[in-house]
Order: C-alpha cells, then sequence, then structure tokens
C-alpha cells in the first residue's frame, strides 16, 4: 500500500510539472499596462521635451491633448509652460525637442536662424482687453480703447515677460507710437496669463489677454476675476500658434522622431477636429480654431 501511494504522488508531480511548463510565463507590469490601455494604444516609445506658451497649459488643452497623443504614437508629451520668449530660448539651446507658441515674427526668426527645422501653423484665438465697466466703454476697435487707457492715465496690468501676448500688446502701444510707461499707472506683472489676470481684478486694472485663458479663468470657480471685455473683434487681435521642430542638425541628441510625429499627428485632421471641439461643452466656445494647412 505504501509503494503505491509513492506511485500515486509522483504521478501527480509529473503531471504538475508538464502543465507548469505548458502556460506562458506572466507578463510584465509595463506589458500588461500595454494590453490594457485601450483599442488602437501603441507600445511606449519615450519622451518629447517641449517648450511651450503658458495659455497652451492655462487653458487646459495640453491637458486633454497629452494622453491622446501618448496612445496614438507612444510617445509621453512633457512640457515646459513659459512665456514665448523664454520658449524659444530653450530651444535655441537645445533643451527641448520641439516647441509650441504665439509670435510669428519671433517663430520665423528662430527657423531663419538654424535653430527650427520649419514653422507650421496650428491654430489661433483672438486677445482681447478686460477690466472695469467703466470709463471705457466696450469697442471694437483696439487703438480707439489703448489710446484711452493711456490719455486717462488708468491702471493697465501688463504681462512684461517677452511671452508671445506680451509681444502683442507691446507692437500695438507701439503702432500708436505710444510708450505705455509714460502712464503712472502701468505695471507690469511679470507673471503668466492667469495671474496676471487675477492681479488686473484686484487692482481694478486694464489687462490684455488671449481669448482661450480668460474664458478659463473667467469661469474657474477658484479664481475670482471680476472683469468685463472691454475690446474684441478687431482684426490686430489675431492670436495664431505655430509648431517647430527644433533642428537635429545643430543639436543630433533631440528627439527629432518624436518631434516630426508629433507635427504630423496635431497637424492632421482628426487631431485639427479635437481641437476643434476643445471647450465647447464647457464655455459654449471653442478656445482654439485650427488652421493647420494655411500660411498663418
Amino acid at each position: 500500500m505504501k509503494k503505491f501511494m509513492t506511485i500515486i504522488s509522483l504521478m501527480l508531480f509529473s503531471l504538475l510539472v508538464l502543465t507548469a511548463c505548458g502556460q506562458s510565463p506572466d507578463k510584465t507590469t509595463d506589458e500588461k499596462t500595454s494590453q490594457n490601455s485601450g483599442a488602437g494604444a501603441v507600445e511606449a516609445k519615450g519622451v518629447l521635451l517641449m517648450s511651450t506658451t503658458t495659455s497652451t497649459q492655462d487653458t487646459g488643452l495640453l491637458d486633454y491633448l497629452a494622453p491622446i497623443f501618448l496612445k496614438d504614437t507612444g510617445w509621453k508629451l512633457q512640457w515646459t509652460a513659459v512665456g514665448t520668449g523664454q520658449a524659444l530660448k530653450m530651444g535655441q539651446d537645445g533643451n527641448v525637442d520641439i516647441v509650441l507658441c504665439h509670435a510669428k515674427a519671433s517663430e520665423e526668426a528662430f527657423v531663419e536662424k538654424g535653430y527650427g527645422v520649419k514653422r507650421y501653423p496650428v491654430m489661433f484665438n483672438d486677445f482681447v482687453v478686460v477690466g472695469p465697466a467703466q470709463p471705457i466703454e466696450a469697442n471694437k476697435d483696439i487703438h480707439t480703447v489703448f489710446d484711452q487707457i493711456n490719455s486717462q492715465q488708468l491702471a493697465f496690468i501688463s504681462r512684461g515677460d517677452d511671452s508671445g501676448t506680451d509681444k502683442a500688446e507691446k507692437a500695438i502701444w507701439a503702432s500708436l507710437k505710444i510708450d505705455p510707461k509714460t502712464n503712472e499707472n502701468y505695471m507690469k506683472s511679470g507673471q503668466g496669463m492667469g495671474d496676471t489676470l487675477a492681479m488686473a481684478s484686484e487692482k481694478k486694472a486694464y489687462c490684455f489677454a488671449d481669448r482661450g485663458t480668460w474664458l478659463k479663468i473667467k469661469n474657474d470657480s477658484t479664481v475670482k476675476v471680476d472683469l468685463n471685455i472691454i475690446c474684441e473683434g478687431d482684426a490686430l487681435l489675431k492670436n495664431q500658434y505655430g509648431v517647430i521642430a527644433v533642428n537635429p542638425q545643430k543639436y543630433p541628441t533631440i528627439n527629432n522622431q518624436a518631434a516630426n510625429d508629433f507635427i504630423n499627428w496635431i497637424c492632421s485632421d482628426r487631431v485639427q477636429k479635437l481641437i476643434a471641439q476643445y471647450g465647447i461643452d464647457k464655455y459654449g466656445q471653442a478656445l482654439f480654431t485650427p488652421n493647420a494647412g494655411t500660411n498663418s
């Protein structure tokens, strides 16, 4: 009987060994994550480093697009949101793979100097002037509004940070041949759009802002911004965004493949449609209008 039980035990042990050998090895956590990341997801490839203007972050657009970009291409988007001048400087120093900002003349100079490969238009929105309803009444003409602010020495908060918004504001003052610093109530925040809007609201001052960030901040219950749109609709207020891959011939170690994949992706019809829909459900209007493929 003892011998019989020994034989049975050996048979059961052999069966367990054969069963184990017939099984596939367990998948790693990364493999499981890849399989469970959703239909159409591709294998993770690495990281794309981007420098960009604060408005693409403050509006929430990049938070919206980044997970879709990862799923579609396998590249994880990591960005640094600063003023356009600083964003281009990061590209000029080879510290990022791609730049996304909104100062066309500066972007074109960036390419002409060999720091970028080619500029591609992506989308636009517009600038607005916001502030107290009085003493300035709403007016479509930006020159009239700026002239009144200066002549009446009204409080005005400028970003003053060499951002795309700051460059656009300065260009309008220059077109009027006005030095805004002659207004003793002209102040510089030196901060991003959201903080500048909050400062303008606190001081009951006027402010030049991009509409996307204005809508986001205005509808954000955690930030109290008691301002009104004073000027909108002037052709001079168009706010165009462009994307540029940093030149791999100047900086061979940058991730040029990821940069090109991002450009092709964000300029594709599908993603342009996603941009066109962003913000409608929450704000009643899109925060950006896509226009890839144009000469803007």
